[in-house]
Order: structure tokens, then C-alpha cells, then sequence
């Protein structure tokens, strides 16, 4: 007998403490809300973009301590720069669809979660050709400080070194394309120009062959007029200058005629576009020293293929 009553006094106590814990626990927590904001869809201007997530939590019966970003799926691992606050830049994205999870917690450890998607687009590139005919801001530079043939009415254009009455005179392009078509905020992809060789050209060789090409070291350069020129004050005194900043540079060649296809020049159009002067072209020899030549055809010439061409593609 005397065993049995502080079993029964246990267990009664075992009951009591066991109803406690219960009728604290009968008071649920509730779960918060998690607002991971409206879907959207970017544009890439570059290979990677960025974007923004602006999440929110709520909590009905205490608050939310803490926030937790993650992803779910897509077609690389983006970086997300903030994880646990409620608005967090997402970087490194590439073109496909991207799905975010937010997770809050509130004060109680509950969690709620919701998911945003991000869809990057790549951007819609937009290919312009120029190739005028009669270009109006199209010139030859001819002549040295006492002799000046400078003047648009050439069907040649081009680089040279050579002499005239016995003097040393240089030849020297100058040329620019309409480039108000392109926006000022567009991203240039790349830029082609695009320059044939004369196949009979007035100037340089024509001693045992016509050729438009000639010299030792006819190495040329494509550079960036950096100042305002008028076609029809032209001469070779008030020229305007030119910069080597990201200038190109043609190999010499030993070749006759030789057309030069899509040269690269991205970056000189760059300099070109936006908030940028577009004062144009200028073509020179990289050492005018006779007898050098290189020598194109101009906009004016009967044969449309061969004038000036500029092909730029861009995106908004």
C-alpha cells in the first residue's frame, strides 16, 4: 500500500503537468505572408544584366524578423547580392527565364515563401547599311603648304605619297556617313567599313601597270576626324585634325588592287555616335613618304558596288 500512493501521485502530478503544456500550445502561431513582388521581363544590353527584387513580409499576429532570397531555377547561377534583405539586386544574368524564391520568417519561427520570375531577353540588334551615292561629306586632301588640289570632285579617294612637278605632295582622304538614324542611347555592336580599290585610278603608278596599290611601305591609317570640316572650304592648309585614339591600322601590301571587306572599325564609330561628334573619316599613310599609294573609289564612281561602305549593327 504504502508503494502504490506515491505512484498514483506521480502520475496525477504527470497529468497535470502534461495538460499545461497542451492549453500552451492550443495558441497557434500564424503563419506570416511573403510577397515577392510582380514578374517582369528585362532586356540585355550587354552579355550579363541586372535586376532588382523588392519583396515583403507581414505577419497578422507578431512580425517578421527575417528575409531569405534564394533561386530556384534558371539557366546559370545568378549572384544575388543581398539574400537576406527584403530588396536585393540579382546580377550576372543571361538570356532565359529566372525563378526567385523569397522566405520570411517571423517572430515566432513560422515561414512563408513565395516565388517571382525574371525573364531576360536578349537585345534585338538592328543592322544599318550605308552606302551613298554623290556622298556631299566626301573629300580628297591633295597637295602639300604651296600646291592644293584639295576638292570633292574625285571619283578617287584614298593614301599617298608622291610628287607633283617635282615636289612632294600627299594625298589623304576624308569622308563622313549620316549617322543621325542611330539613337543616342543605342549600344553599338560592331561596325564594318568597307573600301575598294580603283581598278583605274588617275594618281600613283602607271609607269609599266595602273596600279592602286604601290610602294614599299603603304601602310594606312583609318582614323576620327576630331573637329567640324566644310566639303566646300576645303583645303589642304585648313584641313581638320585627326586622332590615333583607337585609329586602324591597314598592313602594307604589295598587291595591286586590294578591296578592304569589313575592317573592324567598332570603336572609332563609337566615338562616332551617342554623345559623341561625328566629324567622320580620315584616311592617311602611317609614313608619307614617296612613293606610297593606296587608292580607292569614292561615292561618285559609275560603279555603286565599289563606293564607301559603312555597316553598323546596334541595339536600342
Amino acid at each position: 500500500m504504502n508503494f502504490k500512493t506515491p505512484s498514483i501521485i506521480i502520475l496525477t502530478l504527470g497529468v497535470i503537468l502534461y495538460t499545461n503544456c497542451t492549453k500552451e500550445e492550443i495558441v497557434n502561431n500564424k503563419i506570416p505572408i511573403a510577397e515577392a513582388g510582380e514578374s517582369r521581363t528585362i532586356k540585355l544590353q550587354e552579355s550579363e544584366g541586372s535586376a532588382t527584387l523588392t519583396g515583403t513580409g507581414a505577419d497578422a499576429d507578431g512580425k517578421v524578423v527575417a528575409y531569405l532570397w534564394s533561386q530556384i531555377s534558371g539557366p546559370n547561377a545568378s549572384e544575388i547580392v543581398n539574400e537576406g534583405s527584403s530588396s536585393t539586386e540579382v546580377r550576372k544574368l543571361i538570356v532565359g527565364i529566372y525563378t526567385y524564391q523569397l522566405m520570411v520568417i517571423d517572430d515566432g519561427g513560422a515561414t512563408g515563401v513565395d516565388t517571382v520570375s525574371v525573364t531576360v531577353k536578349g537585345p534585338e540588334y538592328i543592322t544599318l547599311t550605308l552606302q551613298p551615292a554623290n556622298n556631299p561629306a566626301e573629300a580628297v586632301i591633295f597637295g602639300n603648304s604651296t600646291i592644293d588640289e584639295t576638292g570633292t570632285d574625285t571619283k578617287e579617294i584614298g593614301a599617298e605619297a608622291w610628287t607633283k612637278y617635282g615636289d612632294p605632295v600627299a594625298l589623304r582622304g576624308i569622308f563622313k556617313f549620316d549617322l543621325s538614324s542611330i539613337p543616342p542611347t543605342s549600344v553599338i555592336k560592331n561596325a564594318k567599313l568597307s573600301l575598294y580599290s580603283h581598278p583605274a585610278p588617275t594618281n600613283g603608278h602607271h609607269n609599266d601597270e595602273v596600279r592602286a596599290n604601290y610602294g614599299s611601305n603603304n601602310t594606312m591609317l583609318i582614323q576620327k576626324v576630331t573637329e567640324t570640316w566644310n566639303p566646300g572650304t576645303l583645303t589642304f592648309n585648313n584641313q581638320p585634325s585627326s586622332a590615333s585614339t583607337n585609329q586602324v591600322v591597314i598592313p602594307s601590301t604589295n598587291q595591286a588592287f586590294l578591296d578592304l571587306v569589313d575592317i573592324d572599325v567598332t570603336q572609332l564609330v563609337k566615338d562616332m555616335t551617342g554623345s559623341n561628334a561625328n566629324y567622320g573619316f580620315f584616311l592617311r599613310l602611317q609614313n608619307e613618304v614617296y612613293y606610297n599609294s593606296r587608292i580607292f573609289a569614292t561615292s561618285k564612281y559609275s560603279d555603286a558596288a565599289r563606293h564607301p561602305k559603312l555597316v553598323i549593327v546596334y541595339s536600342k
